[in-house]
């Protein structure tokens, strides 16, 4: 499986963004999809995945702002009120039934205060 990402750029404090992702290569092995980020010398963290029957699973930090989509094998991350805390590079990942994980290139989101 491969992840190709888009999205991302520079806004500011207030606006919005949208992020996606696509799966490709043996997309039946596909459970759960969605998006983690990392900040500058901050862990990677959680921030939004969607399960093969839709059910969303938000941060705390993100829940009410974000909103995270997912058609079969692309996933799309809407966010909404950014917020200079939100600044990361963004990485689209999923895990597959096997429990293997993929991670896809990282897109960076900025926002200015």
């Amino acid at each position: 499986v491969q992840l190709q990402a888009s999205g991302g750029g520079v806004v500011q404090d207030g606006g919005f963004l949208s992020l996606s992702c696509a799966a490709s290569g043996d997309i039946a092995t596909i459970n759960v999809m969605g998006w983690y980020r990392q900040a500058s010398d901050q862990r990677r963290e959680l921030v939004a995945l969607a399960s093969t029957g839709g059910r969303a699973t938000y941060a705390d930090s993100v829940k009410g702002r974000f909103t995270i989509s997912r058609d079969n094998t692309k996933v799309v991350l809407r966010m909404n009120d950014l917020r200079p805390e939100d600044t990361a590079v963004y990485y689209c990942h999923t895990q597959l039934w096997s429990g293997t994980v993929v991670w896809g290139q990282g897109t960076q989101v900025t926002v200015s205060s």
